[in-house]
Order: structure tokens, then C-alpha cells, then sequence
């Protein structure tokens, strides 16, 4: 019994079930009307519609278990570990820098608006660092590993970068004035909508929303980003807005001609967690021990994945300037 009911405890919990039973079993439904009352019932939707993932999967025989190896063993590291690390994170930030906000907000509509945008500059900062920077990678990269797009993926992430990436979103936040009842609540939709963007195509194929594709990060969007085509890649690093990707012009959209390829660049064990994990950590540990001199083992830590001490440089940079050069050539020939 006690295993039934650890089990029962489990699923109310990933599933975001808790305060939508309360709201049930008290039989007053008029915190629907409040903000709590709608994130009650608004929570267990993307853990439901994963759950219809598998289902439609299965149902036209594309479900295979080796696709969400890697989701599922990073889900359990991070919810015994990086969750915990990522909310004392935020509580410390909140707690000590609150004080020196620039002014602060009030819980109204626009300040809710103008903290989404606050948020999304975070956001981007955190994913653009993640993507720039190889020690910040080697934690990122775990996300990017699977060579398929679902929503699992949402779930795969090394247990540090929810801890990394909070430490810079919330710092921004509290920075700029978002009051801390405003970043909660702009952090569950923005979870929400960054688990939702990673649909796959059981479930959309297209997936860029209608009208709304040239306006806000749609799922289409979202898979130019996991790609590792060279036009795709280090593109949209946002998770909704697509306000500060535009500004700095890593805006990229689908294009027909150019199919995504999911997965990292460098030659990888099919399907291995422990590669996915921690191979581009050992990786780094390598290239830094091989490196000359104290100088270049600091770079190797700090320059983008791809850096080199000799100047053969693989970036992402660098691959998709050359990529997009003989395009033009091609194009002009």
C-alpha cells in the first residue's frame, strides 16, 4: 500500500494535480476566478498533453522508448537535485538583491507585460551565455543531445543549468524592477509555454501556429534551435517573445528547403545517457589538459564550443558564416 500510494503521490505531482483536486474535493469553484485558481487548471495541461504524445505515438506506431532515455534519467536527477538547488537559488536572489531594484512594480496587468519582456531579456542572456561560453555549454548541451524532437525533451537538462539559468533570469528580474509576485507568475507561463515548444511532430507537424508565427516563438521556431543544420544554428533563443532575438538579429525561421537535423555537431553514442550527459564535459576536461600554457586552458573554458588554440576554429559561428558564403556563391553561380 505504501508503494500504491508513493506512486499516486508521484503522479499528482508531476502531473500538477494537487490543487486542482483541492478546488474539486471543496466543491467551491470560485478560485477559478482568481490567479491561483487558473494556474490550478492550467498546470497539469502540458504533463497531460506528453502523456497524449506517447498515446498518438503508439497509436501510429512511431513510439519508440530509446526516444526518451535521456528525458527521463535527466528528469530524475533534476527533480531530486537541480530543483532544489534552483529554488534556493531564487529565494537568495530575491532576498538579497530586492533592495537595490531599480524601482519597484506593482501586480497589474502591465507590469505583468513589462516583466514578461524583463524575463525574456534574462532568457535570452542565460541561453545565449549557455550557447557562447563551453564551460556553460557542457551544461546545456544535455538539452540539445536527442536526435528527435518531443516534449520529453523539455525535461532533459544537465542539474545544474535550472540553477544557472534561474541565477541570471531572476537577477535581471528583481534588477529591473519586476516585483517577485510578478516573476512567479511569468515563470510558470513561460515554463508552460517553453515545455509546450517542444512538440513534436506526432503531435504538429508544422507547428508555427497560424498568424501568430510572425510574432511569437512557435514550435517551429523552437526546432530551428534544437537543429544543427549551419543555417539553424545558435538561432531564437528566446522561448516566446521574439522582441530581443530580432534586436540582436538571431531571429531565424524555418525554412522548407532546409529540413532540421536535431542533435549536436560533434559524433556522438546513439542514444547514450552518459555521452548526452557528460560528454561534452569530458570533452572540455581534454582539450584543456592538452592545451599550452594557462592562457589557452582559460579560453577553452570561457571562448564558444568549437575554439581552438591553433585558429582552426569549428564555432557555430564560423560553420554558419561558411555555410551561408557558398549559398550566395551557389546562388550567384
Amino acid at each position: 500500500m505504501d508503494i500504491l500510494q508513493s506512486i499516486q503521490d508521484w503522479a499528482v505531482g508531476f502531473f500538477g494535480l494537487k490543487d486542482a483536486i483541492c478546488i474539486i474535493q471543496s466543491g467551491d469553484y470560485s478560485s477559478l476566478r482568481t490567479v491561483k485558481g487558473i494556474l490550478a487548471v492550467v498546470g497539469p495541461i502540458l504533463p497531460l498533453v506528453l502523456v497524449l504524445e506517447f498515446l498518438i505515438a503508439c497509436l501510429y506506431r512511431k513510439f519508440k522508448v530509446i526516444d526518451y532515455k535521456i528525458p527521463f534519467f535527466s528528469y530524475l536527477l533534476n527533480a531530486f537535485i537541480g530543483r532544489f538547488i534552483s529554488i534556493a537559488a531564487i529565494a537568495f536572489i530575491i532576498g538579497s538583491l530586492s533592495s537595490h531594484a531599480i524601482f519597484k512594480s506593482s501586480f497589474t496587468w502591465y507590469w505583468f507585460i513589462y516583466g514578461y519582456i524583463v524575463w525574456e531579456f534574462g532568457h535570452f542572456i542565460y541561453h545565449f551565455l549557455a550557447h557562447k561560453v563551453r564551460l556553460l555549454w557542457c551544461l546545456h548541451s544535455t538539452h540539445h543531445a536527442p536526435e528527435n524532437m518531443n516534449l520529453a525533451i523539455s525535461y532533459a537538462h544537465f542539474f545544474l543549468e535550472a540553477p544557472y539559468a534561474d541565477v541570471i533570469r531572476t537577477s535581471t528580474c528583481i534588477l529591473l524592477g519586476v516585483s517577485p509576485e510578478i516573476l512567479f507568475l511569468v515563470m510558470f507561463f513561460d515554463g508552460f509555454w517553453g515545455g509546450f515548444i517542444h512538440i513534436g511532430e506526432t503531435l504538429g507537424r508544422k507547428a508555427r501556429c497560424g498568424p501568430l508565427f510572425n510574432y511569437i516563438l512557435t514550435p517551429s521556431h523552437h526546432r530551428v534551435h534544437h537543429a544543427r543544420n549551419p543555417l539553424y544554428m545558435d538561432t531564437n533563443f528566446c522561448n516566446l517573445l521574439n522582441i530581443w532575438d530580432r534586436m540582436f538579429r538571431t531571429y531565424q525561421p524555418e525554412t522548407d528547403g532546409v529540413p532540421v537535423e536535431y542533435g549536436i555537431t560533434r559524433p556522438m553514442k546513439k542514444n547514450s545517457f552518459m555521452d548526452a550527459y557528460f560528454g561534452e564535459i569530458v570533452f572540455l576536461a581534454k582539450d584543456v589538459a592538452r592545451a599550452p600554457g594557462i592562457k589557452n586552458k582559460f579560453l577553452y573554458l570561457v571562448m564558444p564550443p568549437g575554439w581552438s588554440h591553433t585558429g582552426n576554429h569549428k564555432t557555430a559561428r564560423a560553420i554558419r558564416e561558411t555555410a551561408l558564403k557558398a549559398k550566395r556563391l551557389t546562388r550567384n553561380a
